[in-house]
């Protein structure tokens, strides 16, 4: 079918470009257009009906028609000569070099591009070999074994508390205080791989208590104790954050980066993209989405997203680490100006009105998130989806149960 197609349209282009050419080498060939050529003919014929209607006599006419039919020989004698000249048949060549030339030219871009060799791949066995892929990856340990150990230079006195914290846990692993407290220094000095075993002794100690966060902090050592590399071990415990909170944001993005690592790109821009749509704008995952979503999503198929997403670019996030508390907060109250006034005048989608619902909460507006909660729930009155994504922005905003 592929090859039917590429000759079809091949053929279909040559003769769109060779036809004017062909038509007027015809032309040209057979002297159609000759004017004299014309112009004699045509007295010919006047001078029969001149004749008929008695304006000429029979003598007259007979000299004129010798002289009109001299004229025609001549003008017929000169068509002759062009039909030989090769000049004539230089449309039909030139017409004829084209076609060559588009037909090598496709068979020459598919030689370079195309793999007639390649069995079809339809969307089922694509993922089967997805399945296969993620069934066949390396654990945990496995990863953290290749990965090149390093730690970040720290004050001298800090590292020495560290280690006496180390002590500590280790005299008392039931400590769960100190449990926590090594997890998270042993992550400041880049250790990820004790703060990783750290945080799931804490998960051990707590049990069925263990929270969201509990399982994300683990989860997120995992990952960067194998250098961004998402592990079956650190997919089940993500899948355990999402069963306890199935809005947490940086459980998602680290889904979203397996499901690219395992052959589901569309899975994982489906969740990045609504991650960047609902925000916060100073949400840790925010930049990193935007730097690689177009990648992203020229994986998964779909033409990368070409509006500015919402809340603040890279550059914004990075500026917005040096300013002060007091301008931090300006910009952002800004951008909520901004999209507040934006959603009242033109309106906008569930994902801008729940992004503005959560922002007010994080300012501690909660009078003014309360509401646009209430504005927003009549706007989607009838959609049961979107009134769902407003109510988890509410709820997150503290202005909703």
């Amino acid at each position: 079918m592929i090859w039917f197609i590429g000759i079809a349209a091949t053929l279909a282009a040559a003769w769109i470009i060779a036809r004017p050419l062909l038509g007027a080498a015809a032309d040209q060939g057979t002297g159609a257009d000759d004017p004299d050529l014309q112009v004699y003919k045509a007295q010919m014929r006047e001078l029969d009906s001149d004749l008929a209607r008695g304006i000429i006599n029979q003598d007259d006419a007979e000299t004129t028609r010798l002289e009109i039919a001299r004229r025609i020989l001549a003008a017929d004698k000169r068509a002759g000569a062009q039909r030989r000249d090769p000049s004539v048949h230089a449309h039909g060549l030139t017409a004829g070099f084209i076609f060559v030339i588009c037909l090598v030219g496709v068979l020459g871009i598919y030689a370079q591009l195309g793999r007639a060799d390649l069995p079809d791949r339809p969307l089922a066995l694509r993922l089967s070999e997805a399945q296969a892929l993620r069934a066949q990856r390396p654990s945990q340990e496995v990863i953290e074994a290749q990965v090149v150990k390093s730690q970040i230079d720290a004050d001298p006195d800090y590292l020495a508390l560290v280690e006496k914290l180390r002590g500590a846990a280790t005299e008392r692993p039931e400590d769960l205080q100190g449990q926590r407290l090594l997890a998270l220094h042993e992550a400041r000095l880049g250790n990820y791989s004790a703060a990783r075993v750290a945080q799931q002794q804490v998960l051990a100690l707590l049990g069925s208590g263990a929270t969201a966060q509990d399982y994300s902090d683990a989860a997120e050592y995992m990952i960067m104790a194998t250098n961004g590399y998402v592990s079956p071990q650190a997919e089940e415990m993500l899948g355990q954050v999402l069963r306890l909170d199935s809005v947490d944001g940086r459980a998602r993005y680290y889904s979203g980066l397996a499901m690219a690592q395992n052959g589901r790109p569309d899975v994982g821009y489906r969740l990045w993209l609504g991650l960047l749509n609902e925000g916060p704008a100073d949400a840790p995952w925010i930049a990193p989405i935007q730097a690689r979503i177009a990648d992203m999503a020229r994986a998964a198929g779909v033409a990368p997203p070409t509006a500015e997403m919402p809340g603040p670019s890279a550059a914004d996030i990075e500026a917005a680490g040096q300013m002060s508390a007091e301008d931090r907060q300006e910009m952002v109250r800004g951008m909520v100006g901004g999209l507040a006034a934006r959603l009242a005048s033109q309106g906008g989608s569930v994902d801008e009105w729940a992004r503005l619902i959560r922002a007010l909460g994080v300012l501690g507006e909660t009078t003014r998130a309360n509401e646009i909660w209430q504005e927003a729930q009549d706007v989607f009155a009838e959609d049961t989806q979107a009134l769902a994504k407003l109510l988890a922005a509410a709820q997150s905003a503290e202005v909703a149960r």
